[in-house]
């Protein structure tokens, strides 16, 4: 869906048509600014045309006004530099038979591109083809911005996701399409993705250039309402028009202040982004490796650095953001499913890891007021080609322990050697002889309609604690005499003795892979 249009005529561009080169034009003066753009073309003979001009016109004149007096040559090219006309083009014969010396010494003076014609020329071909073609830029451009407005107005009606409104921007540009916070920070990206990747890896820079003045194709707008700037899109290397680009741009902000007005999602912007990098970590699909530069555009640390990835069960992400910021830990923090929030940490390589893990952990805990938050981390990786494969072992840690974390003697911080054979089961969970074996263990439990609600729950707390009566009695709100009644009760469905060790842990080893194949 390219829509780019052709750039606006250059004078370089005008001197190259076909009419023009009829004439045998020569350049005189100013050859180092040929490339400035063409508004309109005027022919004027007038000495005092400058004051006609409103900027962009190139001027077509035989000079027959100026002839024999120096002076008024000399003002005559001072005052279109001063109204900005993009060039003079003067056509030689009777008033000039070779080019005015004094004209050309002033347009050099002044960086305006002056031509001469050295045969006859129709100066009514000329203007006649240029501003025909103009005409059909400027309405080529209505017309994109019309369709531009539709195209995107429908998407927010429909209720896009911000990606899917940088998808159409991206097509109608035919360039990437980024957008930042105030701090360059990058939040949402479009366009070809190896081009996309070429942007990130110098991002540095172009965030630099794309907060300053525009140019060779950087195309910015700000994003904002009501007074307050949030932040901007930017069109990363536009071949059309510049004004073409603003154009898209100023429709392209337009629609996004009004997709985050409406709160087309239930995340902000900034969560989106960090939310898209962690899960395409976790997921693998796309190699580390080329996740680095959006991780780094996105303001995460990462030269010489120790990444800790870690995954809280029941943690909301404001306030595992709140809490970052707080103790002044850069990190990304990304909801990921089922209650899961990821979290990567870029600690410099002499920090403590483990100690600032405990320390967020432990802040976490205060700032939520759950104490029954469960924090899982992997060891820390140096390397980033690591961080996948260690925020997916974060994420089976905190899966292992999750069910059970009320009753498990749980570090601040649970790591791998803390689930042990809980953790071995959930990684076996799928295996038909596991599950075959806790089906055939368990049977007498899950087949009962009221056992599932009422007797399996104690069985777990039972040897979740270790076989210990009173603590499960205090957990269940019953007293002893109920629990043993109860305890009877399942070892009669089950036919196995809890007191015995090898069925006890039998039993348990079954119930840890149901609950691994339920969750």
């Amino acid at each position: 869906m390219t829509t780019v249009l052709e750039p606006a005529l250059s004078v370089r561009q005008v001197l190259t048509l076909d009419r023009v080169l009829a004439g045998e034009p020569e350049v005189v003066a100013g050859a180092g600014h040929l490339d400035r753009p063409v508004r309109w073309v005027h022919v004027a003979e007038a000495a005092d045309v400058g004051v006609m001009l409103t900027g962009g016109e190139m001027v077509l004149t035989t000079g027959v006004l100026l002839a024999g007096d120096p002076e008024a040559q000399a003002e005559y090219i001072r005052s279109l530099h001063r109204a900005e006309a993009a060039a003079v083009v003067l056509g030689l014969g009777r008033a000039f038979p070779t080019p005015p010396d004094v004209m050309r010494r002033a347009a050099e003076r002044c960086g305006l591109p002056m031509v001469v014609l050295h045969r006859p020329f129709p100066f009514a071909e000329l203007t006649e083809e240029v501003q025909s073609r103009l005409v059909r830029q400027k309405f080529a451009a209505v017309s994109l911005s019309e369709a531009v407005r539709t195209a995107l107005t429908g998407l927010i009606t429909a209720g896009a996701p911000l990606q899917r409104m940088l998808d159409e921007i991206a097509g109608h540009a035919a360039c990437p399409v980024v957008v930042t916070n105030l701090a360059h920070r990058v939040l949402a990206t479009a366009g070809e993705r190896s081009a996309v990747d070429d942007v990130l890896r110098d991002w540095e820079r172009i965030a630099r250039q794309a907060g300053g003045s525009e140019g060779a194709g950087w195309v910015r707008a700000e994003l904002g309402g009501r007074g307050e700037r949030w932040g901007r899109i930017v069109l990363c290397g536009y071949r059309g028009a510049a004004a073409t680009g603003r154009l898209l741009a100023d429709r392209a902000a337009e629609a996004l202040v009004l997709h985050r007005m409406l709160g087309g999602s239930a995340h902000t912007w900034e969560e989106q982004s960090a939310q898209g990098l962690l899960t395409d970590l976790v997921s693998g699909v796309v190699p580390a490796r080329q996740l680095l530069p959006r991780a780094r555009a996105a303001g995460l640390p990462v030269n010489r650095r120790t990444f800790v990835p870690l995954v809280v069960r029941d943690g909301e992400p404001p306030v595992l953001d709140r809490v970052l910021r707080m103790l002044g830990l850069p990190g990304l923090v990304a909801e990921l499913a089922d209650g899961a929030t990821a979290v990567l940490l870029s600690l410099a390589r002499d920090q403590d890891a483990e100690a600032l893990s405990a320390h967020f952990a432990t802040r976490l805990r205060t700032e939520s007021g759950a104490s029954g938050t469960v924090v899982a981390a992997a060891d820390p990786r140096t390397a980033w080609d690591d961080v996948p494969a260690g925020l997916r072992e974060a994420q089976h840690v905190a899966d292992a322990v999750a069910e059970n974390s009320a009753v498990l003697d749980l570090p601040a911080v649970v790591r791998l050697r803390d689930v042990h054979l809980r953790g071995l089961i959930r990684l076996l969970r799928d295996d038909p002889y596991v599950q075959s074996f806790a089906e055939r263990e368990l049977d007498g439990l899950l087949c009962g309609r009221d056992a599932e609600s009422d007797l399996l729950p104690v069985l777990r707390t039972y040897l979740a604690t270790g076989r210990n009566k009173s603590r499960t009695a205090q957990l269940h709100h019953v007293s002893r005499p109920a629990l043993y009644r109860r305890l009877e009760a399942i070892q009669t469905r089950l036919g196995v003795d809890l007191d015995d060790f090898e069925q006890a842990a039998s039993v348990h080893i079954a119930l840890l892979a149901h609950e691994a194949q339920q969750g």
